[in-house]
């Protein structure tokens, strides 16, 4: 893996003539350890001017095909690579939570977070669990309450919906053990409210893998703000969705160019609401 923006700046010689400290990965081609990703994809400080008056950070991460495919039949994994993997990783190993909707967990059989070795010591500084919970966002709560996504999590996974959800479904849930979160008035989430209602779960660093419809309504209502996109240098063609969906918004919203990264040919580019 290589840097390939921004590039660092080389190793100036200390005064004293001793030796300059390392450089930082950079543009050099080779498999950065975990704890270099991990720095290079920290979540900005609470007193980041760029998290002014926002609960907390939301971050995406989704891979795209050079066509802009979302998936490939139904499934992201075609998509994938083992870099791609290694950046998922990393990206679910410094987060307080991953908000996913619930059509992406019944179509990618997803389970809970795992604890990981790697990032024991940095979970423990930052004050996190020793995985991160999963919230699903749904609007009529048509999930199995049974799967291990939610009897066999070491942070408890949470359901986000509006305070006007199906109360039969909700009781459900409840009944299984389940946090159920109101977050909107409506049938479903309102999406702007989403990062306050899990901040006061104490879940700052937020990270949403979609799908697409999720994304999109993060997207348009001004939630996001960080992009991680991973661009895969295959083409599917068919008639995958982009890796956001929903009405378009008035007035485009531009993000600015935080960083890129190469490995394979894939790139992993990180952008930040500006």
């Amino acid at each position: 893996m290589r840097r390939l923006f921004p590039l660092p700046a080389p190793p100036v010689p200390a005064a004293d003539g001793t030796a300059a400290a390392p450089a930082a990965p950079g543009a050099d081609d080779r498999e950065w350890t975990l704890d270099e990703l991990a720095d290079a994809y920290a979540y900005p400080a609470a007193d980041d001017p760029a998290r002014a008056g926002r609960p907390g950070w939301l971050r995406a991460n989704m891979v795209s095909s050079m066509d802009g495919a979302a998936h490939h039949d139904g499934h992201s994994q075609p998509l994938s690579s083992d870099a791609d993997m290694r950046i998922f990783g990393v990206l679910r190993g410094v987060a307080d939570v991953v908000v996913v909707g619930a059509e992406t967990v019944r179509q990618e059989g997803y389970r809970p977070a795992r604890a990981r070795e790697a990032f024991a010591a940095r979970r423990a500084v930052a004050g996190q669990s020793p995985a991160p919970a999963i919230a699903v966002v749904t609007a009529g709560l048509g999930l199995d309450f049974g799967l291990p996504l939610f009897t066999e999590a070491l942070a408890p996974t949470v359901v986000l919906t509006g305070a006007g959800a199906p109360a039969d479904r909700v009781a459900k849930a409840r009944a299984a053990g389940v946090e159920v979160l109101f977050a909107g008035e409506g049938l479903g989430v309102d999406p702007s409210r989403v990062a306050g209602v899990l901040a006061e779960r104490g879940h700052t660093r937020l990270l949403t893998e979609g799908g697409p419809m999720l994304l999109g309504q993060f997207a348009a209502a001004g939630a996001l703000d960080e992009m991680c996109l991973s661009l895969a240098p295959v083409v599917t063609v068919g008639d995958a969705p982009r890796i956001m969906k929903g009405p378009a918004v008035e007035v485009p919203e531009r993000f600015t160019l935080a960083s890129v990264l190469e490995e394979a040919g894939f790139l992993f580019t990180r952008y930040r609401r500006s």
